[in-house]
């Protein structure tokens, strides 16, 4: 094992991860530090970097025609603007005590220690993978890495027949169903929530359960998997629960991430009760001076409850890489926290959140009312006016916003922008009434659904 040293007194950033926290945080350093004043390693154990995970659902459905379209930056063009990117090289160690951490070439097992002055953990999310029968069977797919949606589309081109489950209906399970469902395979997804999307209230997730059986999607909602059943050649044949076997000649794992932090762990650094790493305002992790943390592997502050929370989004990675590359370069900025905002859609109906649940709330002990709106995404008598309903949370009394859904077709999702910016400024519901939002017929009708459900809202909390 050899130990790399740095260049004269040349300070030096170190990153694990090359995905969209930790190649922000580089790039932004760069800006700001020239290569004589910082030297940038960057590891990354795969072959990408700089991608959009969250468009692999699209590129495996054939929205997307192809794989380097998710590619933001390629490693060439790191490294053109000096950093040292070393790809297919995974860290194995963090040395706090010694400023330094162990790195293995994946394909030669070569290992070799690199000094740090700056450390930026970025080591991302990893798929919940269960510990049941068959999970490791081929044709058993997490989705995570451009390697991860290569392998499925391997997987279905060469499958025997046109059967798919996917196990979980988070944002990814039901975007992959509707991928598959594009790729001419029969779907079931297998849930163990009372309906899908358990980002929602069940109420509102019925609405995205009945579009999906409109598309022909198999929903088995209150159903735990057992075992992933393998044929003689050893691939995965069946996901079974304890009430049935659901044939599947390819089996997608939709049930979410776990922050990566193993090696944090093993370094002593401190984790909160999801398992992310903890941060400051300016994503320096707690109680170190020189190591920060984004992406997904850590855990944010929401805004709205005052707790932390694991929200893994690459919007929010390269807030976070931004952050951190301006604080590691010598500058100064910080990440306040979130709301919860997030939008999917299953074929042509949107959905969107922000804020908390119902049983957010209950969690925190606030006490709350709830309003649900029907409207449409146009004036009702323009062409094209679409169904839209629309859930509202807020605090009794106080009349404070906690919480938007929305679900409904063309125009639906994007609106609860409006409600992610009330909830940051901490409007109540009464002040929300007065906001000056665009109208024209083909956009929306004269009271914007949003503004609808505030106003029944207001009327509710006045009286409670």
């Amino acid at each position: 094992m050899s130990v790399s040293g740095g260049r004269g007194g040349t300070e030096r950033l170190v990153v694990i991860g090359g995905d969209a926290a930790g190649m922000s945080a580089a790039s932004q350093a760069r800006r700001l530090k020239e290569p004589g004043e910082m030297q940038i390693v960057a590891f990354e154990r795969g072959h990408f970097t700089s991608f959009s995970a969250c468009g692999i659902p699209y590129w495996v459905g054939g929205d997307v025609s192809e794989r380097d379209a998710l590619i933001a930056r390629t490693p060439e063009e790191h490294r053109a603007r000096g950093i040292d990117l070393r790809l297919r090289t995974e860290v194995t160690e963090i040395d706090l005590a010694g400023g330094r951490v162990r790195a293995r070439d994946v394909a030669s097992g070569a290992e070799s220690w690199t000094p740090y002055d700056k450390l930026v953990i970025a080591t991302g999310a990893r798929p919940v993978r269960p510990d049941l029968p068959g999970m490791d069977a081929p044709g058993v797919h997490g989705v995570q890495t451009l390697d991860d949606g290569q392998a499925l589309l391997d997987t279905l081109a060469r499958a025997r027949g046109r059967t798919a489950v996917v196990v979980g209906a988070g944002y990814i399970g039901v975007e992959m169903a509707e991928a598959l469902i594009n790729r001419g395979f029969e779907v079931t997804v297998v849930n163990r929530g009372e309906e899908p999307m358990s980002t929602l209230d069940p109420d509102m997730g019925r609405l995205v359960h009945r579009a999906m059986e409109g598309l022909g999607i198999t929903m088995v909602n209150d159903a735990e998997v057992t075992k992933i059943l393998t044929g003689a050649d050893g691939r995965a044949r069946a996901v079974a629960t304890e009430d049935a076997e659901y044939p599947a000649d390819v089996v997608i794992l939709g049930i979410g991430v776990r922050p990566e932090t193993a090696l944090a762990r093993t370094a002593g650094l401190p984790l909160g009760a999801h398992g992310g790493l903890l941060t400051d305002l300016a994503m320096r992790v707690r109680g170190q001076e020189n190591v920060w943390a984004g992406g997904d592997c850590v855990e944010v502050l929401n805004l709205v409850s005052g707790q932390d929370q694991y929200v893994p989004l690459g919007t929010h990675a390269n807030k976070h890489g931004q952050v951190i590359g301006s604080n590691v370069g010598g500058g100064y900025a910080t990440f306040p926290g979130v709301v919860g905002t997030a939008v999917s859609k299953v074929c042509d109906l949107e959905i969107a959140r922000t804020g908390l649940r119902e049983k957010d709330a209950d969690r925190v002990g606030l006490r709350y009312e709830t309003v649900t709106i029907e409207s449409t995404s146009r004036a009702g008598y323009y062409p094209g006016a679409s169904p839209m309903t629309v859930k509202m949370l807020a605090e009794r009394r106080t009349g404070r916003l906690l919480g938007v859904q929305i679900v409904g077709r063309e125009g639906a999702a994007k609106r609860v922008d409006i409600a992610a910016v009330a909830l940051t400024a901490q409007l109540t519901v009464e002040q929300m009434t007065a906001l000056d939002l665009g109208y024209a017929p083909p956009f929306s009708p004269v009271w914007d659904p949003v503004l609808v459900a505030a106003r029944k809202a207001a009327a509710k909390v006045r009286v409670s």
